[in-house]
């Protein structure tokens, strides 16, 4: 579980989004931005962001504030989990990314496969829908919801990409140092399992 600091300046930085895209009154106006000064004050507190950065990263959001949504493949060949190397941290993931408008999730899983690693794939079934506070991740400003699309090799080649430096499969007793922003160990052994056993029921928080 996230800790509780995280929790509430989250939930400031929510109410006064709100505040800020609906009211009119000028004084609500200033009272809503304290609220999200007060959400700035606290993520800087406690991390290693600059404060405006941090102010910049919310100010940036407007209109009602909802969960942002993550994509990640899971793509199995040989009994092994396709893997990609981020450059930003030089870590292993499962390929993906945030959803972006206009797409399905499907389609973004596929075009996120294809960027990260070169491979064609086509989605097969959603593994999980999991909510990143609920798991082990490293602090997050944003409230993320994380969506497992199991996909199949149909073609292409390995291939880094733009974010990618490595493309490799790994068995599940060999797994390489997780970039756990992206995935975590729990949730690698969960695709796992569905390896194992096709018909378990989808995962969701």
């Amino acid at each position: 579980m996230e800790p509780k600091w995280l929790d509430w300046a989250k939930q400031l930085q929510s109410i006064a989004q709100a505040g800020l895209t609906y009211s009119k009154d000028v004084y609500d106006l200033e009272r809503f931005e304290l609220i999200r000064n007060i959400s700035v004050d606290i993520l800087a507190h406690h991390t290693d962001t600059d404060r405006p950065v941090i102010k910049d990263l919310f100010a940036g959001e407007t209109g009602y504030a909802t969960p942002k949504v993550d994509i990640r493949a899971v793509v199995f060949m040989d009994d092994k989990i396709l893997m990609v190397r981020e450059n930003t941290d030089g870590n292993w993931a499962l390929p993906g990314g945030w959803a972006d408008i206009g797409h399905a999730p499907s389609e973004v899983a596929v075009k996120e496969v294809k960027e990260e690693s070169g491979f064609n794939v086509k989605p097969i079934k959603v593994l999980a829908v999991t909510d990143k506070k609920c798991h082990p991740h490293p602090p997050s400003a944003f409230h993320v919801y994380k969506i497992f699309i199991q996909c199949e090799i149909i073609g292409g080649q390995p291939a880094k990409g733009i974010e990618t430096s490595e493309v490799k499969f790994f068995a599940e007793n060999e797994l390489p140092p997780l970039s756990t922003a992206r995935n975590t160990n729990t949730q690698i052994e969960m695709a796992f399992k569905y390896l194992k056993n096709p018909h378990e029921a989808v995962y969701f928080d």
